[in-house]
């Protein structure tokens, strides 16, 4: 056996004239004390970022599997501390560039409040750090324990309304197949003796998210060969899909068997992480089938000398240091004390053939948004005696905590202006025409009343109806100096009766209403450019 590589393994020699000698105890430390001098340095600087992330690993059922990531990352690493105890380290200077890329990223997600891209950019620059320290040839025995980090990131929210729909889908096939008759809108269905809807808890993302990191880990540590890996990750990601399908189902089954209070609460919660436990069971049930026994470490590591003085080691580091160190500087640099004032915002004046209503008259649906400057709502009687409710806020010199697009701003409250509860029913609807643009249409229900929403951002006169792109035009805005103006219109009608009424009054208030609309914004926005 001697020192000879496994084959497919990274050789743990480095060719060189120096002798080589046998590994001592500070060579299998060296690399564990590079990791964790990347780890505090991007710690220091990126505090913020860092402290969010572990907030919502404590706080989030969906990624409370981020606590354990560091600990297995740790294990990982010293669990191949055989392969990588015979190199020696070598900087690399190009993933300064790399880390300049990303906290560029991350400083424009900082400016805007995107927190998923913020994350992201912070694990991606401490994982291009420690590849910066390592090395190639290290890096390369340890790659699959550094991109294991990204398990830590709390991503995956994006995918909540595909994944409601297609569970909601399926419980309606399937209960159709039982037999069942339901009546399905969007998200909402109605069988016999209940009423059902499916909710984010319902999605099955935290199943999913867990699963690709258990699914990772088993692969790595059961098979050799990358076909197989691969192999395994698609059955992890298909099967808690199925699996939660199924359980939306069985819960359906249950409480129309007997009755509501069998699935509620508590024993709601119990039952599904049973049955993520038995999920993961069959995953690797499953896997364990072609399963291949592990390589052995080599029998033999050899150090050698070091071939660069450590001044160069040091040089080859810096770029990345600088890198790392530029961004929150900047960012205290860019943030400055917004002041605060309030932009007056009036709805237009009603167009020929259409009145003014009183808005406590129209449905108690209204959408929530927090720290605008300004806010208004009108509802207008139409020709025909139908009322269509005019919703804006506008936006200026945002800041975290008061921004157009963020976490909390949406059309749906937790709460109705009267205690009732409203819901999403479904997204994605048939939009409007607008000058520049098309809207958005979401329907919100009550379990009673059905409203249709119509609505759009308009930012730096254009109008745009994703969240993403909105994100993106903010953050260019603030990154150029220019002002971030910005505002959300909502134009809604009660579609209880008539869903193609309430559309052709929505249509027929834009076309009567629209231009004074964009004016009257015009106006605001050219005296703010001159905050």
């Amino acid at each position: 056996m001697g020192g000879k590589p496994m084959e497919n393994e990274p050789s743990s020699t480095v060719e060189t004239t120096a002798p080589a000698t046998a590994p001592s105890a500070s060579a299998v430390w060296r690399v564990p004390m590079a990791l964790a001098a990347v780890f505090l340095w991007m710690i220091a600087w990126y505090w913020g970022t860092a402290s969010e992330i572990a907030s919502i690993w404590w706080r989030s059922d969906t990624f409370a599997h981020g606590l354990v990531v560091l600990p297995i990352f740790v294990w990982l690493v010293w669990r191949k501390r055989a392969w990588y105890a015979g190199e020696q380290l070598v900087s690399v200077p190009l993933m300064g560039a790399v880390a300049g890329m990303l906290g560029l990223g991350w400083l424009a997600a900082q400016l805007v409040n995107v927190s998923s891209m913020a994350h992201f950019t912070f694990a991606a620059m401490l994982v291009a750090g420690f590849a910066a320290a390592l090395g190639w040839r290290v890096s390369r025995v340890l790659l699959f324990p550094l991109l294991f980090l990204f398990f830590g990131v709390p991503i995956g929210e994006f995918m909540l309304p595909v994944m409601m729909k297609y569970t909601a889908d399926f419980t309606v096939a399937a209960l159709r197949l039982t037999g069942i008759p339901v009546y399905q809108e969007g998200l909402f269905f109605i069988i016999p003796n209940g009423r059902w809807s499916v909710v984010e808890a319902c999605s099955g993302v935290r199943y999913l998210v867990a699963s690709l990191m258990i699914g990772a880990l088993y692969a790595y540590l059961s098979y050799n060969r990358l076909s197989r890996r691969l192999m395994f990750m698609g059955v992890a990601l298909a099967v808690p899909i199925v699996a939660n399908w199924v359980r939306a189902y069985i819960t359906v089954m249950i409480g129309h068997l007997f009755g509501n209070e069998a699935v509620e609460g508590f024993i709601h919660i119990i039952y599904g992480w049973v049955f993520f436990g038995i999920v993961v069971f069959l995953m690797l049930w499953i896997g364990s089938f072609w399963s291949e026994a592990a390589k052995p470490a080599p029998a033999a590591a050899t150090v050698t000398a070091p071939t660069g003085s450590p001044s160069r080691y040091w040089l080859g580091l810096l770029p990345f240091v600088f890198a790392s160190a530029i961004f929150p500087l900047g960012l205290r640099a860019l943030e400055k004390p917004a002041q605060a004032f309030q932009v007056n915002l009036t709805a237009p004046a009603p167009a020929s053939g259409w009145a003014l209503a009183d808005v406590a008259d129209f449905s108690s649906f209204r959408p929530t948004y927090h720290g605008q400057r300004g806010e208004a709502m009108q509802v207008y009687r139409a020709p025909d005696g139908g009322e269509v409710a005019l919703y804006m806020v506008y936006y200026a010199e945002q800041r975290p905590g008061a921004e157009m697009v963020m976490w909390g701003n949406g059309l749906i409250s937790a709460e109705g202006a009267r205690g009732e509860r409203w819901r999403i029913m479904r997204q994605g609807g048939d939009g409007i025409e607008l000058q520049g643009g098309r809207s958005n249409l979401d329907t919100a229900t009550d379990g009673a009343r059905r409203v249709d929403v119509w609505h759009w951002y308009r930012i730096d006169s254009q109008v745009v109806i994703s969240d993403y792109w909105a994100k993106v035009l903010l953050a260019l805005d603030r990154l150029s100096g220019r002002t971030d103006d910005s505002v959300f219109v909502a134009v809604m009608v009660d579609a209880t009766e008539s869903p193609e009424l309430a559309r052709e009054r929505a249509q027929l208030f834009l076309r009567d209403h629209e231009a004074a609309l964009n004016g009257m914004l015009d106006a605001i926005e050219a005296a703010g450019a001159g905050r």
